[in-house]
């Protein structure tokens, strides 16, 4: 009996480990915006979110965002791919972490440590572009390694005008 037990156990564990996929999460839905993300890192979800979607028109707006760390960060790196109709159209890069250049605080936190941010963050733009895309965003350390990425869908038909 327990070795059935220890035998479903295992298969169960490994399941689970094998096919781990992430939940839709919304961040922020009203009538003419939408935006959904997914993590796609295969083993760590995270949190992220907007006070309210109309903010993100004022250029300034409050987000929150909170994830363990699986990996250090002497050196993090943030690339940002827009992709739209499965084709990467943009891609934009940055630094955002090095000794003696730091952007953020959480820079030099350790594996195991509880990142968290709350506050206002500014885009270098005013309008979101209209239609539907995707942003995947991914942050790397000095070694390569992933620390969080995530797939952002946009349905944006908001009138600027």
């Amino acid at each position: 009996m327990k070795t059935s037990n220890a035998l479903v156990l295992i298969l169960v564990l490994l399941y689970i480990n094998t096919s781990t996929e992430w939940p839709t999460h919304t961040v922020c839905k009203e009538d003419n915006l939408e935006i959904h993300y997914k993590s796609c890192d295969p083993q760590q979800d995270f949190a992220f979110t907007i006070d309210r979607c109309s903010d993100i028109t004022t250029h300034t707006f409050n987000i929150r965002g909170a994830i363990v760390l699986r990996h250090s960060i002497k050196e993090l790196y943030v690339k940002f791919d827009l992709i739209v109709n499965g084709k990467t159209v943009l891609t934009y890069s940055e630094t955002l972490c090095k000794p003696g250049h730091s952007k953020l605080i959480f820079c030099g936190k350790k594996k195991g440590e509880h990142l968290y941010y709350e506050g206002p963050v500014t885009l270098g733009f005013k309008e979101i572009p209209q239609g539907d895309y995707t942003i995947s965003a991914k942050l790397t350390n000095e070694d390569h390694v992933t620390v969080a990425c995530a797939d952002f869908t946009v349905k944006n038909y908001l009138d600027y005008y």
